[in-house]
């Protein structure tokens, strides 16, 4: 009965956010209340728990790195480079998309794709304000790019790191296995948006002229404090990157990285505080708790557990049901809590599996349908919701269904790239 009213609140909820018919912070919030007082959720736990709670690694994560580009903003190197892709692109509308997806999926898998879309997604509103032309299509291509390029390493996708830690697999595992079926997919999808986003490709020879006339350098307003600003920032993708090493969460490398910034750079707190996107943060938070409401009911292992059940003995066909299953119940909830959900009803069936290569394709085709799925909607991963919060506060608003149209169709085509990848190497 728990999981109905669980079930039920979480889908009403999801239909107010996909048909924009109120705030989707206030949606969240209020189903967050009423999972809370319907007693739906792991009482105080849901702030503590790691599996049925909030990830407040994910919340801090964003918090200080929204601060780091609030502050990388104020010394004009946005500008600076939003003029140099302009240029290089000589302002072509599809060069630059393609452009700026490559600088996405390439920085996707060494930082995470959350924390690439953050420095990306301000350069792009720029260049695209400079050149008249929407931003939407760009910031919606680059948020596909992230959730591509991101599932190729261990650090690139958050749902990568809860896999690698559950089933022992290192960053040279995910590069190995990863990276190739990545590169494939990326190729494929950069020239899918070429038809996919044909329509809102314009070309205004005039503002490209302007653009091109003008001096990148001449862009940046404070050239002392945007060299202490790299440095610290450095750091942090440095941080990022020894995380395995450090054993020190993103997170906490992210807010030391924002406290030694705002150190640094004498700017005024309150104003850096402006540019934190809060009602992201709080969306978020309410959202965890929702999907909380589905863990601590038993919705999400229910599922898991009876697609399971269908496949049997036939291990392609538990890998089949895991990448295309990941694939869609991630595209509706949250793929970080998700994955953390679903990894012990993996790894029981890795358990059965009747040799370790087996065992090991079910890990892949699991980690490929999340990380795939996680473009399925403007909710499906955590990256979509960054960028859709920039979006917004740029004025250039995506709303629910215009990313997911695009979004589903990206998702169904990779996944199925994937499957065939997963068959011809661990099956066929």
């Amino acid at each position: 009965m728990s999981a109905l009213a669980a079930l039920a609140v979480f889908v009403v909820a999801f239909f107010y956010i996909a048909t924009e018919k109120a705030d989707k912070v206030k949606v969240v919030l209020i189903a967050a209340g009423v999972m809370a007082v319907l007693g739906l959720i792991p009482g105080s736990e849901v702030f503590f728990s790691e599996h049925e709670g909030v990830d407040w690694n994910v919340i801090f994560l964003l918090l200080g790195m929204m601060i780091i580009v609030g502050i990388l903003k104020q010394t004009g190197v946005f500008d600076h480079l939003a003029i140099w892709a302009a240029k290089r692109s000589q302002g072509r509308p599809y060069r630059l998309m393609v452009m700026l997806m490559i600088i996405t999926a390439v920085a996707s898998p060494f930082l995470d794709n959350v924390t690439t879309v953050m420095l990306v997604a301000p350069v792009t509103v720029v260049v695209c304000n400079r050149l008249g032309v929407p931003a939407q299509p760009y910031l919606i291509a680059e948020i596909l790019a992230s959730n591509i390029g991101g599932a190729a390493t261990l650090i690139g996708d958050p749902p990568n790191i809860i896999i690698g830690s559950r089933a022992g697999l290192t960053f040279n595992d995910f590069l190995v296995h990863m990276a190739p079926i990545v590169v494939v997919t990326f190729t494929g999808f950069v020239l899918l948006t070429r038809v996919l986003f044909r329509k809102s490709f314009r070309y205004n020879p005039d503002r490209v002229a302007a653009v091109i006339a003008l001096q990148e350098r001449r862009a940046i307003t404070d050239p002392r404090l945007l060299m202490r600003c790299l440095v610290v920032l450095g750091l942090v993708i440095a941080g990022f990157g020894l995380h395995s090493v450090l054993h020190v969460e993103p997170s906490i490398v992210a807010l030391v990285g924002a406290g030694v910034m705002v150190l640094v750079s004498g700017t005024d707190v309150s104003e850096t505080l402006r540019e934190v996107e809060w009602p992201t943060l709080v969306f978020f938070t309410g959202l965890f708790v929702m999907v909380a409401g589905l863990v601590h009911t038993g919705v999400i292992s229910t599922v898991g557990g009876w697609a399971i059940d269908v496949v049997g003995d036939d291990f392609f066909g538990a890998a089949t049901a895991l990448l295309f299953g990941s694939a869609a119940l991630g595209a509706f909830f949250d793929n970080i809590p998700y994955v953390a959900t679903m990894a012990p009803v993996v790894e029981g069936l890795v358990a059965q599996a009747p040799d370790p290569a087996t065992g090991q394709a079910l890990w892949w085709a699991f980690a490929l349908g999340a990380d795939f799925g996680g473009n399925g909607t403007a909710v499906a991963a955590s990256a979509n919701v960054v960028v859709i919060g920039i979006a917004a506060r740029s004025g250039h608003p995506i709303s629910f269904w215009r990313f997911t149209r695009y979004g589903i169709l990206v998702t169904a085509l990779s996944s199925v790239v994937a499957w065939v990848y997963v068959w011809l190497r661990y099956f066929a």
